[in-house]
């Protein structure tokens, strides 16, 4: 199992949109997750600032290559882009992968 970690920005004024959409994220987005090996997915904010984790079972680079040729990923982002800003890696198409710096067990 390895880790994933990433970061966005909310919008100015659209935090409260931006929980919304997660609260109410569609069955099919969360299903594409699951079969990416997607688990323990969480997001974090403080102001604008998000931070995001999750676990991939199938390895990060399953994950990435399993969302990359996602409809359903191409179309939730579509759907978040007036919410948020995030820069795609344009290699993977996943969001840009944050370097681990410390790890405790």
């Amino acid at each position: 199992m390895e880790r994933f970690a990433w970061k966005a920005r909310v919008k100015e004024g659209k935090l409260d949109e931006y929980q919304y959409r997660h609260a109410h994220i569609w069955p099919e987005m969360k299903q594409v997750l699951k079969d990416a090996g997607i688990s323990n997915y969480t997001i974090w904010n403080v102001g604008n600032d998000l931070f995001g984790y999750f676990e991939c079972e199938k390895g990060v680079a399953y994950a990435e290559a399993y969302q990359a040729k996602s409809a359903v990923v191409d179309k939730w982002n579509e759907y978040m882009k007036d919410v948020m800003v995030m820069e795609m890696d344009p290699k993977t198409g996943a969001q840009p992968k944050m370097q681990q710096v410390f790890f405790l067990p």
